[in-house]
């Protein structure tokens, strides 16, 4: 698909007028109204732009303009959702040309609309024998024109640009996602990551299982004992050519490609959506790919320790005191908080071998922050006030939002452990997602701006992709703004 900016309005297919909900809105739909020969009350009877809501219009010679309703005050969010849904339902209707008017609106909303269009051509069906039918408009003959003032053609383009490189990315990692475990390995993972540094000029070593034994990651090698997949450790570096004196920021991302819960096994109701554990690795490696392509001005490093965690007769035990990478010994009390152990050797890694700035670790750790924040946002955690504001206002301009948790020395009573330096799980009911931090942060050296991301109830949830849970893709786009207005 090709897209291109114009001025002048002349659709020669299918055209998008996307439509905000406030108190001009009658005069809105009078105007539109106008342009397309029909009754303003019809429209203004018909159409109310809430967010998602789509009246298709057809003139005499068949052809279609859609109403797009945004909503009441629409942020960044709604923009991507309502065009995604709208381009996904009507994917195998649209013409091979569409445009969208977007002279009524600012530059700053493009790349979220752009996003939501390629998003739309998402396909869920990934092994499904009978793909057979096509879109000609998310073809390669496919076009799609922008309609705005001249003077904001400079921005809309970077905003394009933009867009571009973050919606294949984006779609990548669903796939990986959403791939099964017998699609999907720590090695699948290493050779995304080893490809995509090949293409765009960044630098990706892998750590295979004798490596890690070498170097005495006991921590991810004790997850992974009960699994015939090997684990491996990622290590991305991103440095920006030409450029002195920029910040460099350290993620690290849970890899956990299959989750049986381990000895401490899961129940099988939904065991099927474990292969989503390993959210906050796509966050990681997509954000590090999105950085090289768009060449951004920051030294990035990018961790992910990745495994599978399942069980038979190696599999550690509760009760096994194991080595992590830093030298502090873990005792296991429960082999399905697994996430938070691997990324004790992912954080010891890389604050051993780099120095970064900042560091921010992202995983699907807990149902417990699901229980406590929903499906509407991810849990913040850390204790640098400044670092929070400015991840929270990410979340809040790119509509992946974030919710600060305390993380209190009270909760330190949590991971104490009679017989190691911590233990991995409290064993209460309650407050799980902040003990799961508050181990982290055991493991982070005391370092001034540190950030854990809870996204579990984020990086898997409801969409129009299917009829079950699949992949959103959070923290690529939070992570991309954070570190534009970082850099």
């Amino acid at each position: 698909m090709i897209i291109n900016l114009q001025t002048q309005i002349t659709p020669t297919g299918d055209l998008v007028i996307p439509i905000s909900q406030s108190d001009a809105l009658p005069d809105q739909l009078a105007a539109v109204a106008q342009r397309l020969n029909l009754p303003a009350s019809v429209l203004q009877r018909d159409f109310s732009a809430d967010a998602s809501e789509v009246l298709p219009i057809y003139d005499t010679e068949g052809q279609r303009t859609y109403l797009l309703g945004l909503g009441k005050e629409p942020q960044a969010i709604s923009w991507l959702r309502s065009f995604r849904k709208l381009f996904f339902s009507q994917k195998n209707k649209l013409s091979a040309q569409v445009g969208i008017d977007l002279s009524g609106f600012d530059a700053a909303a493009i790349e979220a609309a752009v996003l939501g269009v390629l998003g739309g051509s998402y396909d869920l069906r990934l092994y499904k024998t009978d793909k057979t039918d096509t879109s000609a408009f998310f073809s390669d003959a496919g076009q799609l024109t922008l309609y705005l003032p001249a003077s904001q053609h400079p921005n809309a383009q970077d905003a394009v640009t933009r867009a571009e490189a973050m919606g294949q990315t984006q779609r990548e990692m669903l796939d990986l996602m959403n791939a099964p475990a017998n699609y999907k390995t720590p090695q699948t993972l290493a050779d995304w990551a080893l490809n995509s540094g090949r293409q765009y000029g960044y630098d990706v070593r892998v750590l295979d299982k004798t490596e890690l034994e070498r170097q005495g990651l006991g921590a991810l090698l004790s997850v992974s004992q009960g699994s015939d997949v090997p684990p491996v450790l990622i290590v991305a570096e991103y440095k920006p050519e030409g450029v002195d004196a920029v910040h460099t920021l350290g993620l690290v991302g849970k890899g956990v490609t299959f989750d049986t819960g381990g000895v401490s096994i899961k129940s099988s109701a939904n065991m099927h959506l474990m292969k989503s554990d390993m959210g906050g690795a796509a966050a990681v490696l997509g954000t590090l790919e999105v950085a090289a392509k768009l060449k951004l001005p920051i030294h990035l490093i990018g961790i992910v320790p990745s495994t599978e965690n399942s069980t038979d007769g190696r599999s550690t035990k509760p009760g096994d005191v194991i080595t992590s990478y830093s030298g502090k010994t873990i005792e296991i009390i429960d082999t399905d908080a697994e996430g938070r152990v691997i990324l004790a050797d992912g954080l010891g890694y890389l604050l051993r071998h780099f120095r970064p700035d900042v560091v921010i670790d992202l995983a699907t750790l807990t149902g417990s922050v699901i229980a406590a924040l929903g499906y509407h946002a991810a849990g913040l955690f850390t204790q640098n006030d400044e670092l929070a504001v400015q991840l929270a206002e990410a979340g809040n301009r790119t509509g992946e939002r974030l919710w600060r948790m305390p993380l209190w020395d009270d909760y330190k009573e949590d991971i104490k452990s009679d017989v190691a330096d911590v233990k991995n799980f409290s064993g209460k009911p309650l407050a799980g997602s902040i003990s799961a931090a508050k181990f982290l942060e055991s493991f982070t050296e005391n370092h001034p701006a540190w950030a854990h991301l809870d996204i579990a109830g984020m990086a898997f949830a409801d969409t129009e992709f299917g009829t079950q849970k699949n992949a959103t893709g959070f923290g690529i786009r939070l992570l991309i703004d954070y570190i534009h207005n970082m850099a």
